[in-house]
């Protein structure tokens, strides 16, 4: 079993709600953290929270590769080594295709496909050399559609078909773990982009009660100790998994008809 004591944590998207939990859970198992985010004063912040001799911070701009780099960098120069990456950060959109501008789909990808792509290269080597763990956090999307985030259902659907590849590539050198939550207590519903790209300011609908990002955090935990390849996190993720993979056409019908009023409310705006 894996144990965090001592291991070096980077972690993107680190000042988010789910970014706070997944810190604050390997911290108090002893690891040093390296936080990655764009806001410098939140990323001060969670440094106080989690003590500065055990946490570095770096602002990070994960779609560009530059930053990505420097980050990685900055991790290994402060402790010497990496041992697991945290890809988690992501955003999302509300907005039914067709009326959606193509260039926020882009902008979705960027983040929540090529930010993680980006992070993993430069940190891979670091990773080899400490038979390390990537851990990418994905959703339900990412095996099932989902109404009205095509672009994100899509970036989704990326992160598996590369990180089960990358598994396959990199063989016992490195461990790989998907994690799909469910619906969960974060800031992504609310900041989700509309059809034009602008945050949509209010909560998402959920199928099935929203998850508390601490319980999410609890879960890739112990999955991350016990060299789990997919971890699914609640009711909703295991129960869309195996109705998806064995009746994909129930599935959808019971997605669209749990969300349907999205549909409606982006209609008459």
């Amino acid at each position: 079993m894996r144990s965090a004591n001592g291991a070096v944590v980077v972690v993107t998207g680190a000042t988010g709600g789910m970014g706070r939990a997944i810190c604050r859970k390997f911290r108090a198992g002893g690891a040093r953290i390296v936080a990655l985010d764009l806001h410098l004063p939140a990323l001060r912040e969670l440094a106080r929270e989690l003590g500065g001799d055990s946490c570095e911070i770096a602002r990070c701009d994960v779609t560009r590769q530059a930053d990505c780099r420097s980050a990685i960098a900055r991790a290994r120069k402060r402790f010497g080594r990496i041992d697991v990456l945290i890809n988690n950060a992501g955003i999302s959109h509300r907005s039914e295709f067709r009326r959606t501008d193509p260039a926020v789909l882009r902008k979705v990808m960027e983040v929540s496909y090529f930010g993680s792509v980006y992070c993993t290269y430069h940190a891979i080597d670091a990773l080899i050399e400490s038979k390390g763990s990537i851990i990418a956090l994905s959703s339900p999307a990412g095996f099932g559609p989902l109404v009205a985030r095509t672009g994100y259902s899509a970036a989704k659907h990326a992160l598996h078909g590369f990180f089960d590849s990358l598994r396959t590539e990199l063989g016992s050198a490195v461990h790989v773990m998907l994690v799909c939550p469910a619906f969960t207590r974060t800031g992504i519903g609310t900041n989700s982009l509309n059809e034009k790209g602008k945050p949509i300011g209010q909560s998402q609908r959920s199928v099935g009660d929203f998850l508390e990002p601490e319980y999410v955090a609890e879960r890739i935990f112990q999955g991350w100790q016990h060299d789990r390849e997919l971890v699914l996190v609640g009711k909703t993720a295991w129960f869309g998994y195996y109705l998806n993979r064995f009746a994909p056409r129930l599935y959808r019908s019971l997605m669209l008809r749990s969300l349907r009023q999205e549909l409606r409310t982006q209609a008459r705006n």
